[in-house]
Order: C-alpha cells, then sequence, then structure tokens
C-alpha cells in the first residue's frame, strides 16, 4: 500500500524541470490503476456434536462470506497470446507476470489485497519492478501471499545469453529475505511419539480449562468452547497456529544469497503459442547464522520455480490450452495450474 502511495504522490507534485517531469510521465504511461471489491458465498455451516454423559450436545461452526479489496497500479504489456478486458477488478491472475522477461524494457506491479477466505483474514501483497535489456535483466520483488503462508523480498540481476532469440538462458545471484523457514517452534513441545503437548501450551499461552465441566476459555475468560470435541477440532489449531506465528514473528528476517540460472522461451502463431520460463538456484551462501535454512537441511538445497504457457488451435473450432506456474522455495511450495479444450460451434 505505501509504495503505490509513495508513487501516486510523487507524480502528483513533481516540480521537477520539464524533463524529469516527461520521463515520470512515460514511466506511467499505458498503466493501469484500480481499485475493486468482490465477495461471494464461503463454507456451508458446520455442526458438531459430543456426548456428554447422556446428554447430547452440538456446536455450530459458522463460516463468513468471503470478500477482497484490491487495490493496484500496473503497467505490463500483454503478450500476444493474452486477450484484453474492459475493467481491471482485481482478480485476474496472469501466469505470465511469473515470467523472467516481459515484452517491455520496464514493467512493474504494485498491488495489496485485503481479503477473507473460509473465515480466514489475509492482507496480500505483490509489488515487483522489472528491466529487461538485450544482454541482461534485473528484476526486485516483494510476495505475501496469506493462503501460500509465504512471504519474502527477492532481487536479481542476471547476465542474457541470446537475449534477441526465441530461447534465452540467464545466469547470476539472487538476494532474497524472509522468515527462517525451517524453524519449527512446535519443536520444544513434541514429544518422542510425535504428539504435542498441546494441553500445557494452551495453559501457557493463558488459556483456561476445565474438563470436569466442559467448559474452556481463552485468554480474555471468554468461553470458546463447551465440549472436548470443539475443544480439540477447532480451538487447539487456532492455539498452535497463533503460538508458531508469535515465535516467528520474535526471530529477525534472514537474508539468503544464492546463485541463479535460468530460461526463457517464447514462440508465438495465431494457432500455436508456446511460453515458458525456469530458474534453480543450486547454491546458497551460508553466512553461519543460527537460523540458518542449511542448519535444517544439513548443507545445500535445490530453490526454483517455472511456468508453462501453451496453445494450439487444431482447426477453426477445436483448441486446447496448458497454463500454469510452480515455485518451491525453503519448505513452501505454491502452485496454479488450467487445463481444458474448447469447441466453438458455428
Amino acid at each position: 500500500m505505501r509504495y503505490i502511495i509513495i508513487l501516486l504522490i510523487f507524480l502528483a507534485s513533481c516540480a521537477a524541470p520539464k524533463k524529469c517531469c516527461s520521463q515520470i510521465k512515460k514511466a506511467f504511461k499505458f498503466s493501469t490503476f484500480y481499485i475493486a471489491t468482490n465477495g461471494g458465498t464461503s463454507l456451508s455451516d458446520r455442526d458438531i456434536y459430543s456426548v456428554n454423559g447422556s446428554i447430547l450436545n452440538y456446536d455450530t461452526i459458522l463460516t463468513p462470506y468471503d470478500y477482497s479489496l484490491t487495490m493496484g497500479i500496473r503497467k505490463i504489456q500483454r503478450f500476444q497470446y493474452e486477450g484484453s478486458t474492459p475493467f481491471k477488478d482485481g482478480t485476474e491472475t496472469s501466469f505470465s507476470d511469473a515470467a523472467n522477461v516481459g515484452r517491455s524494457p520496464f514493467e512493474y506491479l504494485f498491488e495489496v489485497d485485503y481479503k477473507r477466505q473460509e473465515g480466514v483474514e489475509y492482507f496480500d501483497q505483490r509489488h515487483f519492478l522489472r528491466y529487461v535489456k538485450p544482454k541482461w535483466f534485473t528484476k526486485v520483488e516483494y510476495v505475501k501471499d496469506g493462503f501460500a503462508d509465504i512471504e519474502y523480498f527477492e532481487s536479481t540481476q542476471r547476465l542474457r545469453l541470446n537475449g534477441k532469440k526465441k530461447l534465452s538462458f540467464n545466469i547470476g545471484a539472487a538476494q532474497r529475505l524472509a522468515e527462517p523457514y525451517g524453524y519449527d517452534p512446535l519443536e520444544e513441545w513434541t514429544m518422542a511419539t510425535g504428539d504435542i503437548h498441546y494441553t500445557q501450551l494452551a495453559i501457557q499461552e493463558g488459556y483456561n480449562i476445565d474438563v470436569y465441566n466442559n467448559e474452556y476459555k481463552d485468554p480474555s475468560g471468554n468461553v470458546v468452547a463447551t465440549s472436548s470435541d470443539v475443544w480439540n477440532q477447532v480451538v487447539v489449531p487456532t492455539v498452535l497456529e497463533n503460538y508458531v506465528d508469535k515465535k516467528r514473528n520474535e526471530l529477525n528476517n534472514q537474508w539468503q544469497n544464492s546463485l541463479v540460472v535460468g530460461f526463457d522461451f517464447y514462440h508465438y502463431k495465431k494457432n500455436f503459442w508456446l511460453h515458458s520460463w525456469g530458474n534453480i538456484m543450486p547454491y546458497h551462501y551460508d553466512d553461519g547464522g543460527q537460523y540458518s535454512y542449511h542448519n535444517f537441511v544439513d548443507g545445500q538445497w535445490y530453490d526454483y520455480s517455472g511456468g508453462l504457457i501453451f496453445g494450439y488451435k487444431l482447426n477453426k473450432n477445436l483448441g486446447l490450452f496448458v497454463e500454469g506456474k510452480y515455485n518451491k522455495y525453503w519448505t513452501k511450495e505454491w502452485y496454479d495450474f488450467k487445463c481444458g479444450i474448447n469447441y466453438v460451434i458455428f
């Protein structure tokens, strides 16, 4: 959010010479600023039943409706296979945004998304600046995806080989800043059997448990469950999640410097197109820190990402497509894909 506001204020209050202002206007030319809200039904209500002696008890888990409020500004030239829409509503997903290179030398995206999904609220963000030349490119990116539980800052600087051809390779360095992935705050609460002392952990966190009267209270004294089933199935997962988040937030983010190798391929014809890219980080500098990911994997590891967009029109009626992207950083994996067949009847 603050990045977008700074950019807009800077543009509106420009008092620089005409040359400077013209450069700023050029940077924002053809960009789109958008604000949109979306909503819809979420999970249906669920009843949880339990028996206390001869009495049947039940609680209802209510899931409020889903919504999102999106705000952003973007300047990314569409690839030839991409269609256009009259308005941006904040729900668009373009796999090509994740590619290493675009169709314009300078492109950017700043987007924030405050949403509630399946009863859980997230504040997601994605910002990036990309500058591409035939012999090199650089990119700076910040990603926060609450649903995938990933957040990191990344910058990369790479040399390009065969930069003006359909297939190009690149090599360089990447710097990432993120929480210490691999660190498990629940390890000290895990028994030899693999079970977790969640009752003792909850008590330490301020919860009050009265098993004889089936009354379970949170640190504020509010009753959060009246049966062991609701306590175990609903409240305990929340207790563990909040504890893990708290312990991770107590630690400083860790820098990760890595070697990165990648490729980009783009071919387009009206009846056939193929766009793919990939990156692999085979080596990571070990700074010897206590929470370095090297300590959790006992040495080096591979981080990688990639994407594929394929379309083929067999004839004027029949066509098929495959699109997707995949990321694996540290212990986290997140991906999207879609595929299908279209047949136009006329």
